[in-house]
């Protein structure tokens, strides 16, 4: 599983004109799912995201999490994110996880997040999206299961 991750002041993503998910203060999250994630590798991608403190304190310092600031999510499935463009100039997305347990994997990292998170929005999976962010700092993480997990 991998994850970029952007701190925003906010974010949204539209399909064919109609906003479908919004968020404030928060991060905006693409996910990609690979062909070997499992749901307790989901699970500790979510919980290691949902719990990394990367908000400014008082003292200006990166020292607090999603929950001590409010903050929201907005998650965005990424098949992408498993491209190999080693070969040729065609990416090839042999890697990247099959769309039915991808989008489970999806929809259950989202489940997850709401132990932390009241707010947590979504794109539409499989769909030809439109996403605009306000990244604050910038600040901008990639996190990978197989490093972080395996």
């Amino acid at each position: 599983m991998r994850a970029v991750l952007q701190r925003v002041t906010r974010a949204s993503v539209t399909v064919d004109g109609e906003v479908l998910g919004k968020i404030g203060k928060g991060f905006m999250i693409l996910l990609g799912v690979e062909n070997s994630d499992t749901e307790e590798i989901t699970d500790k991608m979510a919980d290691k995201i949902c719990k990394l403190r990367i908000f400014e304190d008082e003292n200006g310092k990166t020292n607090l999490s999603l929950a001590d600031v409010g903050g929201e999510l907005l998650v965005i499935s990424q098949f992408t994110l498993y491209a190999d463009c080693k070969k040729g100039n065609r990416p090839s997305f042999v890697k990247a996880g099959a769309p039915d347990m991808a989008e489970h994997l999806y929809e259950h990292f989202m489940e997850r997040c709401r132990n932390y998170v009241d707010v947590v929005e979504k794109g539409q999976f499989g769909a030809d999206m439109k996403v605009e962010l306000l990244n604050d700092g910038p600040f901008t993480l990639m996190l990978e299961s197989e490093q972080l997990f395996k």
